[in-house]
């Protein structure tokens, strides 16, 4: 499990985009968002930038935790 802390999220719809765009690049990707915590925490196969770079092409600011 992955932990990147996640800048801008602060609704549902910012849940959906986050967990759609770490899903686009791997279906399989497990997603949980702590909106209040403001994390992101991704099961995947795919590399920490790979999952970086989804979530930041979705306008948010995102690191590893």
């Amino acid at each position: 499990m992955q932990v990147f802390n996640v800048q801008g999220m602060t609704c549902g719809h910012c849940v959906k985009a986050v967990t759609r765009a770490v899903q686009a690049q791997d279906a399989a990707a497990q997603v949980e968002v702590d909106l209040a915590g403001k994390q992101v925490r991704v099961q995947s196969a795919m590399a920490v930038e790979q999952i970086l770079t989804a979530i930041r092409d979705e306008g948010y600011q995102a690191e590893v935790a």
